[in-house]
């Protein structure tokens, strides 16, 4: 039996509804009005969100001189980070450590340099010939089509231009007439001299940064990690929120990384004997670029794939010998992209493959080939944070496999 009070007033006995339909009439009015209430505050907030992500893009385009070497330093120190701590427990200083490791690390990768120099010099200075040769190519192709309709157009207006020669008496030049040839200025090393001096010192400078970085960083120890954590609040919530975030952010950069490396060494080893073994030119040099692209998601297969077909096309001149080769990369590529790196890397490490693709194009789009590289580290940051942030967990599921 329901009463009606002074707050609540049933209709008349011949409009009369039920009970339940009131309440739920009052229920959806209440609902309608708490939905409606705080809208102008979601859609500011909103606004200052947007607002705040584009101008981190364009700060982060603007400085990426800046940005790209302290990133790269820190992706260092996050790779020889274990290495260091070994040398610690065998009683080595940290700073005579990290110094002794980043020294070693720069005279391998320069002897490397060093010893394939003249292959990569042979190897560049052979983009011109491969480019005309496979123009030549096509045109060849391309005039012995089936009904050779190219080549019989080209003898018409080759009778023609004759009969031309042959109506203004010019068919026959006179033989007196001297011959002159046009060529080409001497090449003049100050030309280029002073731009590529340029781009070496800047090339060096940002080096040097990285190398910087990543000591000051393996020196310092956790002095640093102790004030990221000493930012992140008063309570201690927060401080554990932190520290549990740096932990899972250097165990994942530093297993990708450890991946990434022994991964693309296999790649380039595996690649530098295939190339021999077929006889593709300067195949050491083949090995390194397979191993520097492989840490290039996706793209850098291709690439490598693509760029290792038009050069034995034009080295072999055989379609089947070019397409040989190109599949041959593109196999090792699959077998290391598709089985060994997931195998290594493990579930909690793997990220959905269509956002790794979008967010390698939206950082090489912002720092050029140093975005292609620092993509996926870049990305596995944010998705830490976002899975400890409730507000941007969505963000990390979306990151996530």
């Amino acid at each position: 039996m329901i009463e009606s009070g002074p707050e609540l007033q049933l209709p008349a006995a011949s409009d009369a509804l039920p009970a339940a339909a009131v309440v739920e009439n009052l229920a959806s009015d209440t609902d309608e009005a708490k939905t409606f209430l705080p809208g102008p505050v979601d859609v500011r907030s909103t606004s200052l969100l947007v607002i705040a992500v584009l101008l981190s893009l364009a700060a982060l385009r603007y400085a990426s001189a800046v940005f790209v070497p302290l990133v790269l330093g820190m992706l260092l120190s996050y790779a020889l980070t274990p290495w260091v701590n070994f040398a610690v427990r065998l009683w080595i200083p940290r700073a005579l450590a990290a110094a002794i490791l980043l020294l070693g690390i720069v005279g391998g990768v320069g002897t490397t340099v060093y010893s394939l120099k003249d292959d990569a010099v042979a190897l560049i200075e052979a983009l011109p010939e491969v480019a005309q040769n496979l123009r030549r190519t096509l045109d060849l192709r391309k005039a012995q089509g089936p009904a050779g309709a190219i080549d019989k157009v080209q003898k018409v207006a080759t009778e023609i231009e004759r009969s031309a020669q042959a109506a203004s008496g010019d068919l026959e030049p006179d033989r007196d007439v001297a011959k002159v040839q046009i060529e080409k200025p001497k090449f003049n090393v100050m030309n280029y001299l002073l731009p590529g001096t340029l781009g070496a010192a800047s090339f060096l400078a940002q080096f040097g940064t990285v190398v910087l970085v990543a000591f000051f960083l393996l020196a310092a120890g956790n002095n640093f990690r102790r004030k990221m954590v000493k930012l992140a609040g008063p309570t201690l919530s927060q401080k554990k929120l932190t520290v549990h975030a740096l932990d899972e952010i250097g165990q994942q950069i530093q297993r990708y990384l450890q991946v990434q490396v022994f991964t693309s060494a296999l790649v380039g080893i595996a690649t530098w004997a295939a190339f021999l073994w077929i006889g593709v030119e300067h195949a050491a040099v083949w090995g390194a670029l397979t191993f520097v692209l492989n840490f290039i998601p996706y793209l850098g297969s291709l690439v490598a794939g693509g760029a290792a077909t038009l050069f034995g096309f034009s080295q072999f001149g055989s379609i089947e010998t070019a397409l040989l080769i190109g599949g041959v990369t593109l196999f090792i590529n699959s077998l290391e992209g598709y089985l060994l790196t997931p195998w290594l890397t493990g579930k909690a490490a793997r990220m959905n493959p269509v956002a790794v693709f979008v967010g390698v194009l939206a950082w090489g789009w912002l720092w050029g080939i140093w975005g292609l590289f620092l993509g996926v580290p870049i990305l596995m940051v944010i998705k830490v944070v976002c899975d400890r942030v409730d507000e941007f967990k969505a963000v990390g599921e979306l990151l996530g496999e």
